[in-house]
């Protein structure tokens, strides 16, 4: 009768014997120190490089930029490095990817076991950010996985403001079903659904239930296919796809949400329609025309434009319905990047990688491509401060604090030593792998010293 009362007071003088014993206090792990000497400076908003100046970087911050000495310890884990004749930019951000999509054909993508799939798609965020883009918008695909993992780093890749699932009608962009999978069955989720990869909708009521499960599961913001698209296979560039009431219970769901909702659309009635419906930036645009790009700029909406050129002609067979999609685009692009010019609007800079398996070249180069409309100091802010700007209006949902797109005191450490001076030779970043000397993402470095 005696055993549980014997019991309680092992137990109790076992808690009292470990409570007793000292506990010796860790020490706080002392943030890691970089300073970069002598480097000439882009700074993300000035049209000219710094004479050569220090950087020190504290941890993850930009703690001090000084034409003077920066005396710092030197200890074992302080790195010092010399930026002579280098060029030290922000990191570079590109604001229209698809990192699960990026690169695989699209056949393979919807046929793989998904596992492999994912695989896949975190050594392609590997490249990426190994290609100098240490943050990126996922404009569609199921990333939160990848992006946990990247956060967490278990895998090495770029920040990612994710979209989730894109979502689209039935037959519209991001409808990938087969034509024997129609008339659809009520409640029959198709296999990109499960995945995470794309949502259904046709109807006001289903389209905010989607937008809420995306936020509900991490999107910093919210895509929808407003029209047409090249890779699709139901739907002509010129098809203008859901409902004014449809987009606007899209925006009204984001919005309660404190974030916004970007359309894919070319032509001028889908834009139109999208931004009668309170949507915040349009992505692609090719086929506009100067009234609706005026009223874009009226409107202050952004232009999310990728300098879409025909350098990749065998992605599509020739004469197929694809490639002369993928042509009407093409022509397009030199028009879109005039009018947003003439009329000033608000442009990020993307480049759509999807389904290529030459990916690891088209991204840098498409950045390259924008030296047809801008100076190489126009097209480095687009793709640094400019786009930090438009990750910024996902307010609250925005999954990172800090500054970026900059070299700030105070801002986040994200940084690119250039072997040369872009300003000079904007070519320079089409070549990564041989001139980007150091790569630093969150005051980490990913490639160098």
């Amino acid at each position: 009768m005696q055993r549980p009362s014997i019991i309680y007071s092992i137990l109790w003088l076992a808690i009292v014997t470990v409570g007793a014993v000292p506990v010796r206090a860790q020490e706080p792990q002392r943030p890691s120190v970089t300073l970069f000497e002598s480097v000439r400076v882009f700074d993300g908003i000035s049209d000219q490089l710094t004479e050569p100046v220090n950087v020190l970087i504290r941890g993850n911050i930009i703690e001090k930029i000084s034409a003077d000495p920066i005396p710092v310890d030197r200890r074992a884990d302080t790195r010092i490095i010399d930026g002579t004749g280098r060029t030290l930019i922000p990191g570079l951000i590109d604001a229209h990817t698809h990192v699960i999509f990026s690169s695989l054909p699209q056949q393979q993508l919807l046929l793989e076991d998904f596992g492999f799939v994912q695989i896949a798609a975190s050594k392609a965020a590997e490249d990426m950010l190994q290609r100098g883009f240490t943050s990126v918008r996922d404009m569609g695909g199921p990333i939160h996985g990848l992006k946990r993992a990247i956060d967490r780093g278990l895998v090495s890749g770029p920040r990612i403001w994710p979209a989730g699932a894109f979502i689209s009608q039935t037959g519209g962009h991001g409808d990938f079903r087969l034509p024997n999978d129609f008339p659809a069955r009520p409640g029959d989720f198709t296999y990109t659904e499960r995945i995470g990869a794309a949502a259904i909708a046709d109807s006001p009521d289903t389209v905010r239930q989607r937008v809420r499960e995306q936020l509900t599961l991490g999107a910093s913001h919210i895509k929808l296919m407003a029209g047409g698209g090249v890779t699709s296979h139901y739907d002509p560039l010129d098809v203008t796809q859901f409902t004014v009431e449809e987009l606007r219970a899209a925006v009204e769901a984001a919005e309660n949400w404190g974030t916004y909702v970007a359309v894919h659309a070319y032509t001028p009635r889908a834009v139109r329609q999208a931004i009668e419906a309170g949507v915040k930036c349009i992505e692609h645009g090719q086929l506009l025309d100067d009234a609706t790009a005026q009223l874009m700029a009226e409107k202050e909406i952004w232009w999310s434009l990728q300098p879409f050129l025909d350098d990749n002609p065998d992605r599509f067979p020739a004469g197929s319905a694809n490639r002369i999609k993928e042509l009407q685009v093409a022509d397009g692009t030199d028009i879109a990047y005039r009018l947003a010019r003439h009329f000033k609007i608000k442009t990020a800079w993307g480049t759509d990688v999807l389904f290529s398996t030459d990916s690891t070249l088209i991204q840098n180069q498409r950045l390259v491509h924008l030296l047809r409309w801008f100076t190489e100091a126009e097209a480095l802010k687009m793709a640094t401060s400019t786009n930090a700007e438009l990750l910024a209006l996902s307010g609250l949902r925005s999954p990172y604090a800090g500054k970026l797109g900059v070299i700030q005191e105070g801002a986040l450490a994200d940084l690119i030593l250039v072997d040369g001076n872009p300003l000079e030779d904007f070519r320079l970043l089409a070549d990564p792998y041989n001139k980007f000397v150091v790569i630093m993402k969150d005051g980490k470095i990913y490639k160098g010293f």
